[in-house]
């Protein structure tokens, strides 16, 4: 810890979990609860795959977030690796943030709250401290279609805090931060202060390139994709970091679309992360990226491992 960091007596420290449906904006409040990006994020539900950590370190307090997998009941080797590592969060947390799309919430209401309802019971039983982040309430009109939502919800999930927000204006959030605070223990803080999170750069890099390729690829690709970082090596003289990576696909068709034609969707991909890594790192990036197809990868126990997803 810094010696010039004063922890003054009361200070509060802990871990928080993200939990939700897939879409429903976690990864987008993460990031705007630390103040900048840790988590990808894109417009295509159940894009986290693994417990990404973001810290935010403040005077009187240090929030330390598991951004989660979607909870979700879709079958395969690898959801149920994701929904385990979801669940996995709630053991360890202080607090429990329940993430709502309540967009989806005003348009298909039965399913909305049977998705909840499915969520409720481990949720409560784990006997953590309940806020429920009600997300995307900027975009649904007339408001008042909330309110009966609302008071289903807070009688499905008794003890809960409601709170309406929109991540992606960060409008709404500060209730709801310093709730979080007023529920976390009396503690030194877990990490040092600059800390933002604990995901190492070659994993930002690996998110970052499945973000640019999830946003340039449609139907059913984005999900039997994953990166790989084979190679990370920094130029002594130059500082430069030269990068290798690996996106493996499931079928030789999908190979062909993340390529795109004359190799146009994969240029721009890694050309966008790239330039996101050199803001990130502040030194030059040289990425060379491959497409491998690893036929029905998703459910194979030993590239799960691998991708650090099993």
């Amino acid at each position: 810890m810094p010696e010039d960091f004063d922890v003054p007596e009361g200070y509060r420290a802990g871990w928080i979990a993200l939990l939700g449906p897939p879409n429903a904006g976690k990864s987008t409040l993460l990031n705007a609860m630390v103040g900048q990006k840790v988590a990808i994020v894109t417009s295509k539900p159940q894009t986290t795959r693994t417990q990404v950590t973001g810290i935010l370190t403040r005077q009187d307090a240090q929030l330390v977030f598991f951004d989660t997998p979607g909870l979700h009941h879709r079958g395969g080797r690898m959801n149920r690796a994701l929904l385990q590592s979801a669940w996995q969060a709630l053991s360890g947390a202080d607090i429990v943030v329940l993430v709502l799309d309540m967009a989806f919430a005003a348009s298909r209401t039965p399913a909305f709250m049977e998705e909840v309802r499915e969520l409720a019971e481990p949720i409560l039983d784990s006997g953590r401290p309940l806020l429920v982040a009600l997300n995307k309430v900027d975009i649904v009109k007339p408001k008042d279609a909330l309110l009966p939502i609302m008071e289903e919800l807070a009688e499905m999930l008794p003890g809960a805090t409601l709170f309406p927000i929109s991540a992606l204006r960060a409008e709404g959030l500060p209730p709801l931060l310093e709730t979080m605070i007023e529920h976390l223990p009396e503690s030194s803080p877990l990490f040092p202060p600059d800390q933002v999170s604990t995901a190492p750069m070659r994993f930002m890099a690996s998110e970052l390139l499945r973000e640019k390729l999830f946003d340039a690829t449609r139907q059913e690709v984005p999900y039997s994709l994953a990166v790989d970082i084979e190679e990370w090596e920094e130029e002594p003289e130059t500082g430069r970091v030269l990068i290798s990576a690996v996106v493996y696909v499931a079928r030789q068709a999908h190979k062909r679309i993340v390529i795109g034609k004359d190799g146009r969707v994969l240029k721009e991909a890694a050309t966008k992360t790239r330039h996101e890594l050199m803001d990130m790192l502040g030194r030059k990036v040289h990425l060379e990226v491959w497409v491998k197809v690893k036929e029905n990868w998703p459910e194979n126990p030993a590239m799960l491992r691998q991708l650090g997803l099993g």
